[in-house]
């Protein structure tokens, strides 16, 4: 398994992600994608490398044919090379790979992206030398981020064009991106970091380029995400159902118990612990008529939330199979031997990359109905209608839920498949596609949809929780609410006339995609959320 390594560079601690034969894990790509974490390989690693290299050079020596060693490339793997022509047949095999077009992918995407490739590398199953690996880590230590464009990939054959784009990186051409950002030529870069440019020999252009690297970084980062993301609805959910006086008693853990779903448990558990110790709440059960049903929205939110959650439980396991993997065409086995496989097919990453943008579909969707409850003054029992100040005069929050409802408009069509979609390639040698890749990129931007509805919900909950006991000096909410609240109206006034409403729920929304909504909500917490 990767290890995770602190060490001291002067008065510094630095965590660095070592490398090896075994699977990475998920900490250890978000180290590196996210916080530039350096990267090394572990000496298991190199001994890997260097026997299985000599397999392959056994076989360049061959008079064989021997697909990627000493032949084309897919539909034109029946053409053999000889051996004056094997390193351009690499060189050529990257740059007219390196065919992405479009906006430019995410610096983190294409991190998470190199770590894995690199991480299948360290296997010793791919037939490189190890000076391929080490000049991959360098690539990665310097900063140096190849510039993709989001189309070019199917999803198999692995991520051939963004996979490509690294390798011609690696050989000093293309366009990169520094450390600081700056666009320019590899060449240029590899220069200013004290790189040299990359010659590679027979395999090594394929091994390179023959994984589904790119969207299991995706994955891996959606996971991280969507676990904040499903904390942060039950939070609102809980701040919905206390500002609308709803009842808790629908979340008792005797009655979820009678549908032992996992993830239903954990969003009724979180649910009962933001709303633990509410006035408000308390306060319906002692008037004069007390409400036994609330709407769908508030009293299925632990449902649909559940859902949410067990759909990404199975993600994980699916990432972690993975992050465990060596994917590339051929292979070389430990005994020695070089097969053909289909490892590469992106089918088992596509799926799940579609199953969570359908989950986070739905809950967005219910969290948008939540926010419309309190702007309806004939269902937000007692608020003033759309929250305003002064109806009529003042429009509230009225123009916040038309976001969120555009927002889920756009969630849904996000939520319809990639992955049942395929359109044959390379001479009909790759005749059915996953396009994992595409259902990557489409996550990422229904994850930010998602962070921005539920942005929208906590911003309009903690209005109406003000205007229901007069702000936090006389805050009738549970000590959870009342702790986000207070940091929402760290950044955001409370309740008055009508103000500029978009940095207001631009504010917010980055509390919510920053951790800090949540971090809130557990500083006053003896036990963290889930």
């Amino acid at each position: 398994m990767t290890v995770l390594v602190l060490s001291s560079q002067g008065s510094t601690s630095v965590l660095t992600v070592e490398v090896g034969t075994g699977p990475l894990e998920p900490e250890a790509v978000l180290a590196v994608a996210r916080s530039g974490a350096p990267v090394a390989l572990a000496a298991g690693s190199v001994d890997a490398m260097q026997a299985s290299r000599a397999v392959i050079e056994s076989l360049a020596a061959d008079s064989k044919p021997h697909y990627g060693v000493s032949t084309g490339f897919g539909a034109l793997a029946t053409k053999q090379i000889p051996p004056s022509q094997r390193t351009v047949l690499q060189r050529s095999l990257v740059r007219s790979h390196a065919a992405s077009s479009g906006q430019e992918v995410d610096r983190e995407v294409i991190r998470a992206l190199m770590l894995n490739r690199l991480s299948t590398l360290a296997t010793g199953r791919t037939g490189v030398r190890p000076a391929v690996a080490s000049a991959y880590a360098a690539l990665l230590n310097a900063g140096i981020t190849p510039v993709v464009g989001e189309y070019g990939s199917l999803g198999c054959s692995g991520d051939l064009a963004p996979l490509s784009h690294c390798a011609l990186a690696l050989m000093g051409e293309g366009r990169v991106r520094d450390a600081a950002g700056r666009e320019q030529d590899a060449a240029t870069a590899l220069a200013a970091a004290g790189l040299e440019p990359l010659e590679l020999q027979e395999k090594e252009g394929l091994a390179l380029i023959n994984g589904t690297d790119g969207m299991l970084g995706m994955l891996t980062l959606a996971i991280a995400d969507l676990h904040r993301l499903l904390t942060t609805a039950d939070v609102a959910a809980a701040m919905s159902v206390e500002g609308l006086l709803g009842t808790d008693a629908v979340f008792a853990a005797d009655l979820q118990a009678l549908r032992p779903q996992p993830g239903q448990a954990e969003s009724a558990e979180n649910i009962r612990t933001v709303l633990h110790g509410s006035v408000l709440v308390e306060e319906q059960k002692t008037g004069a008529f007390t409400r036994v049903q609330d709407a769908y929205s508030l009293r299925c939110a632990p449902q649909v939330h559940g859902a949410a959650r067990s759909t990404l439980a199975h993600a994980e396991h699916v990432a972690a199979c993975e992050l465990a993997s060596a994917v590339d065409n051929p292979v070389v086995t430990p005994d020695g031997r070089v097969e053909s496989n289909g490892n590469f097919h992106g089918a088992p990453v596509g799926y799940v990359l579609d199953f969570l943008a359908i989950a986070v579909a739905d809950v967005a969707s219910m969290s948008e109905r939540r926010t419309d409850r309190f702007l309806d003054r004939n269902r937000s029992h007692g608020l003033n209608a759309f929250l305003a100040d002064d109806p009529g005069v003042d429009s509230g929050h009225m123009i916040a839920q038309y976001t969120q409802a555009g927002i889920v408009s756009e969630l849904k069509r996000l939520a319809v498949p990639a992955s049942v979609d395929s359109i044959p390639s390379s001479a009909m040698q790759e005749d059915h596609v996953s396009m994992g890749w595409a259902a990557g990129l489409k996550l990422r931007r229904a994850l930010d949809g998602l962070a921005r509805v539920l942005a929208v919900e906590v911003l309009t909950s903690a209005r109406a929780l003000d205007m229901r006991d007069g702000g936090l000096a006389t805050a009738r909410s549970a000590p959870v609410s009342t702790a986000v609240r207070s940091a929402v109206r760290s950044v955001v006034q409370g309740p008055g006339p009508d103000r500029y409403l978009a940095p207001e729920i631009e504010a917010v929304y980055r509390l919510v995609s920053g951790g800090e909504l949540i971090a809130a909500a557990n500083s006053v917490l003896d036990k963290p959320l889930h």
